[in-house]
């Protein structure tokens, strides 16, 4: 049950009664009453035994839900905040060049016009301020609903002969672009993969007015709010070449800080579809901030290749355990080539980054049986071919997470068969998380003063 629908409930169900004895007494006349009605109407529609199909059905309709986990910390304080999702919406375009991956669906599922409607229905129940999409070939069609609202975004379409890029939404009441960059790899030698960045400002609040009036122009006012660095990307999903994707995420994490030291510090976030699981390589080098090449397999560095075609659910706990952290002794083999578009220059093999990120869902403690021990969501993605987790939201230090919504367990998610499904409409699941800026605005450097 979502937040909304919780608080109707909270307050259909709060009349004003003299004492609580009384309060239990009419609420349970009021659920006998209810009750009686629902038997009544089963019994003579279909018989006594459909009152029991009825509770069946309502409890597989509720298992499948997703939840909100709040932090344990005290954020009280912190009252600047904005939900951002991250979601590999699978392309139109892909679903007819891969069909492999979801054979035997209902092609009902897969039709877009259908799927669109299920996106746009899921993401407005999940009310975000921002919206990282990964697998986007009918932006157009996608900005007329997500218009409605209030929603207005960029788009970076994939180079070479793909039909499908990456798009940032925003909500124009809660935020002003100040800016956006974008990589095109293939200018790289690194595939026709890209990447957005985009300078976001959080208007003031309306409880900052009197501060505002004393402002002497609009691009004052603008720069009166919070500034934060959005970045999506879409990797390349080549399990073999691990040698391009650190490429890609080396390169993003250079313009991310650049960005960032350009308005002033801004915090850093980085959603996306990573091709990458956790406990792998290029998880670790964003995690812990630098990593040797050499000390791995380049055809290992994503560990996609260590998941079966078509997990179990104890094949997917068991892999979990069986690829933790390790630095290898061995010194693998790396062309010049390869460290080159690794690393980005001729001497040295040791990679690194200074955004200090987290991952917005490892930050938050989940439950046993949707994470693994990194933290990590057990699945993201769904199909007839593989199972497990690609997508993240990495933040940086400025910035806390206050809640997440949680995965679907395994085995929940086994019964759909493979995603999409009647519920979901693509074959990843979206990640949401609300999140914080920690320091005091008026001295984190997003003040007028400091421009």
């Amino acid at each position: 049950m979502n937040q909304m629908a919780a608080s109707f409930s909270a307050q259909s169900y709060s009349p004003s009664f003299p004492d609580r004895q009384n309060r239990r007494g009419a609420l349970g006349a009021r659920e006998r009453k209810i009750e009686v009605g629902r038997i009544s109407k089963s019994t003579l529609a279909r018989g006594s035994g459909s009152k029991l199909r009825k509770t069946s059905h309502r409890s597989r309709k509720e298992e499948d839900e997703r939840l909100w986990i709040s932090s344990s910390l005290d954020l009280s304080n912190h009252k600047d905040r904005f939900v951002i999702v991250s979601y590999n919406i699978l392309a139109d375009d892909n679903v007819s060049k891969h069909g492999e991956l979801y054979e035997g669906m209902d092609p009902k599922v897969l039709d877009w016009t259908t799927r669109k409607r299920k996106l746009c229905k899921e993401l407005r129940r999940y009310n975000p301020s921002i919206l990282c999409l990964q697998e986007v070939d009918k932006f157009e069609d996608l900005t007329v609903r997500l218009r409605k609202d209030g929603f207005t975004g960029i788009y970076k379409g994939r180079t070479g002969e793909a039909c499908d890029g990456c798009a940032i939404f925003w909500k124009e009441k809660q935020f002003a672009l100040l800016q956006q960059e974008h990589l095109e790899y293939q200018k790289f030698g690194m595939r026709h993969n890209v990447a957005q960045l985009c300078v976001l400002k959080m208007h003031p609040k309306r409880r900052q007015s009197s501060s505002l009036a004393k402002l002497s122009s609009p691009i004052e006012e603008i720069k009166c709010g919070r500034t934060v660095i959005i970045c999506n990307i879409h990797v390349l999903f080549n399990p073999n070449r691990g040698d391009i994707k650190l490429g890609q995420m080396r390169l993003l994490l250079e313009k991310a800080q650049l960005l960032s030291q350009e308005w002033n510090n801004a915090p850093v976030v980085i959603a996306g579809d990573f091709n990458s699981m956790p406990k792998s390589a290029i998880y670790q080098f964003l995690s812990c901030s630098e990593l040797d090449v050499l000390l791995y397999n380049r055809r290992e560095l994503s560990l996609q290749n260590k998941y079966p075609e078509s997990p179990t659910v104890n094949s997917h706990f068991e892999n979990r355990q069986r690829y933790p952290f390790s630095i290898s002794s061995t010194k693998y083999a790396w062309s010049k080539q390869e460290i080159l578009l690794a690393v980005g220059r001729k001497s040295g093999t040791n990679l690194q980054h200074s955004l200090n990120l987290s991952s917005v869902y490892s930050g938050i403690r989940g439950k046993l049986n949707t994470r693994d021990h990194c933290g990590e969501p057990l699945a993201t993605s769904y199909h007839s071919k593989f199972m497990g987790t690609v997508d993240y939201i990495w933040h940086s230090d400025e910035l806390v997470p206050v809640r997440v919504l949680d995965t679907l367990p395994v085995n929940i998610l086994k019964k759909t068969g493979g995603l999409p499904s009647q519920k979901w409409g693509s074959d990843h699941l979206a990640l949401v998380c609300e999140l914080a800026f920690l320091n005091d605005a008026n001295s984190s450097g997003n003040s007028v003063s400091s421009y």
